[in-house]
């Protein structure tokens, strides 16, 4: 049962302090203070910026000096002087000080912020498109506890890329930092409080009615994350009526710290006590988040996870019907090329167009507001919804299952089947430093096979009888080939997988 201890965190009150303070012109000076001793020290901060966010160890690439400079620079390259910006931050113990010091920047160069205090990805994302301001979240996901960052967004929730406008406020932030001083706007911001999560809840609510469905026993695993601070507000009666649903909190308590297990559903070993919770309870479900809610895993009534592409045609189904009954004649769904080909079949055959693109959430959201595309899902459970400024939540996700579940009698594993025809590897990665010979290895084994090979993201080979496929695609940070195959039946991927690896290791 949902007890009052699980849903009476100190993080639903959002008075200033302990938290964010709502106030402050001084904690850091507009004359910044060098990381070393070193007077003559350059900084340059390509190590945290990254091709989507910012991520690095706190106290060493990523502090508060460094985060300041990057508040400013974010209001400068935006162009928000005398505009709101929202910030806010995860349970890391060095977000209320970096969401402070973001705040401090942004302010000097005449921003107006709101802080959000604790809030998921998804929430900012909310914040974002709802109140149409720039924003900022202090947190780096499923990275271990000395790791921080920043993921920013523009008005409506529109993506912040290298490609549009990080490198610019990294470039910017660097002057900043390397000239010492952050010159103060002809009038300085000012800093209040907001309080969104009830609106955010109040909002995914109104999108999936859950009212209507049968009673179902829940098992959702937080990973001392940000799930454990939305979950009790949209799934629970923390913060509005009570749905038809017992929920079992595991690891609700937020501890950046992650004294459990690390928050990343996407290894397998840090599902197993969610697994295990769902067969001692009986449940119907299980749910898991990442350490910034914004990606949701599934584990069905005896425990085994529900891959990501079905949860994919799973809720592009529902987004389908629902598109058409609204008068849509033949709504768009977006997928990346790594999820399974059962995606873009059963979009076909529900009456929608499927639109395959790169790996890459940045990507994936650019795609989503060209087409116009109702919904879209990738391999690494993170879905993107039109309702939702095309911004992916992995709660939204959830209730979609939630619905399919509770709207129908069977279990979760059978539901589940439908949508699983194929069989996968999963992602394998190979250290391997001259990843081109690699592939060309490769190429040339499958060249007497009757294939067609792709380069939209790496390379794809797909078997013309359409019995297999596999990706073949080089990390841009480390010295990995990833290797994804999938096949009509287990030994047909077994042999494939191993067909490629021989060659990959050779």
């Amino acid at each position: 049962m949902w007890t009052p201890a699980r849903h009476t965190l100190t993080v639903t009150s959002y008075s200033p302090g302990p938290h964010f303070p709502s106030t402050g012109t001084g904690a850091l000076q507009r004359k910044m203070k060098p990381v070393t001793s070193e007077q003559t020290k350059t900084f340059d901060l390509s190590a945290s910026f990254k091709a989507y966010d910012v991520r690095g160890i706190v106290g060493d690439s990523i502090t508060a000096e460094i985060v300041e400079a990057v508040g400013a620079a974010f209001v400068d390259v935006l162009q928000l002087e005398g505009e709101t910006v929202l910030v806010g931050g995860d349970m890391r113990p060095s977000s209320p000080e970096f969401a402070k010091a973001f705040a401090d920047g942004a302010a000097t160069r005449g921003a107006n912020v709101q802080l959000l205090d604790l809030i998921s990805t998804d929430e900012l994302y909310y914040a974002c498109g709802s109140l149409n301001a720039a924003g900022a979240t202090f947190t780096a996901s499923h990275n271990p506890a000395e790791y921080n960052g920043i993921k920013m967004s523009r008005a409506g929730a529109q993506p912040i890329s290298s490609e549009s406008g990080l490198k610019e406020i990294q470039a910017l932030a660097e002057e900043y930092l390397n000239t010492r001083s952050i010159p103060a706007a002809a009038t300085r911001g000012q800093i209040g409080v907001h309080d969104v999560l009830k609106g955010y809840a109040e909002y995914l609510r109104g999108l999936v009615d859950l009212s209507g469905s049968r009673p179902l026993k829940v098992v959702v695993d937080a990973g001392n994350g940000m799930a454990g601070l939305t979950t009790p507000a949209v799934l629970g009666d923390a913060l509005l009526p009570k749905l038809p649903f017992d929920i079992i909190p595991l690891y609700f308590e937020l501890d950046g710290s992650f004294p459990n297990h690390p928050a990343n559903p996407l290894e397998p070993e840090n599902l197993r006590d969610l697994q295990a919770a769902v067969i001692q309870h009986g449940a119907d479900i299980g749910l898991a988040f990442d350490g910034d809610a914004d990606r949701c895993f599934v584990i069905d009534e005896k425990g085994e996870p529900v891959s990501p592409s079905a949860i994919t045609g799973m809720v592009a189904r529902r987004e389908i019907a629902r598109a058409r009954a609204q008068g849509e004649e033949t709504p768009t769904i977006i997928h990346n090329l790594l999820t399974s080909r059962a995606v873009p079949e059963l979009v076909a055959n529900d009456g929608g167009r499927a639109v395959r693109t790169r790996v890459g959430h940045s990507f994936i959201k650019a795609v989503m507001a060209e087409e116009g595309a109702v919904f879209g899902g990738e391999h690494s459970a993170h879905f993107y919804f039109r309702d939702f400024w095309n911004a992916d939540t992995g709660m939204l996700a959830a209730m979609h299952v939630l619905a399919a579940l509770g709207e129908q009698d069977g279990p979760l594993s059978e539901l589940g089947h439908e949508y699983e025809p194929y069989v996968s590897s999963g992602e394998i990665n190979s250290e391997i430093e001259d990843k081109a010979g690699a592939v060309e290895r490769v190429r040339a084994d499958f060249a007497a096979e009757d294939i067609t090979v792709d380069t939209l993201d790496g390379s794809t080979f797909t078997a013309n009888d359409g019995s297999y496929w596999f990706n073949l695609r080089p990390s841009n940070t480390e010295p990995f080939l990833r290797l994804n195959v999938e096949a009509t039946d287990r030994q047909l991927m077994e042999q494939v997988r191993d067909r490629v690896l021989a060659n990959v290791r050779h």
